[in-house]
């Protein structure tokens, strides 16, 4: 799926608020994430149960939305199918991307996480 470039514009640069869904034995799992977004794939890097329900069902979902003075400016739902990256220069590259746009630096000092690469499958937007 191509994602409109009306939802890559809200969402490729900005450090905004993201949740990531996730669900195995037919329990879902929310939580929120830092992440990275380029053509299409959606970068993660995670622990623990987010990446054991990964594993397990790839299937996921994304919500990033932007808050202002007011209240919630607009929202993004991404439905996705995730991938785990086992490559080391792969998951460095991501780290520096998604760290570098959250901070100030791209300082790796709380840098774990497995990486988790997200297939959009489709996207919607609205508009508050």
């Amino acid at each position: 799926m191509t994602v409109p470039e009306e939802v890559e514009e809200l969402i490729a640069d900005a450090p905004l608020s993201a949740h990531l869904a996730t669900a195995a034995d037919d329990r879902p799992h929310v939580a929120p994430v830092w992440y990275g977004y380029r053509d299409g794939v959606v970068s993660v890097l995670t622990t623990g149960k987010k990446l054991a329900n990964v594993r397990e069902n790839p299937r996921v979902a994304i919500s990033i939305e932007k808050q202002g003075d007011d209240g919630p400016e607009w929202s993004v739902s991404l439905l996705g199918t995730a991938t785990v990256v086992e490559d080391s220069d792969r998951t460095q590259a991501a780290r520096k991307r998604v760290f570098g746009k959250y901070r100030e630096t791209d300082d790796e000092e709380d840098g774990e996480g497995t990486l988790i690469e997200i297939d959009v499958g489709s996207a919607t937007s609205s508009h508050y």
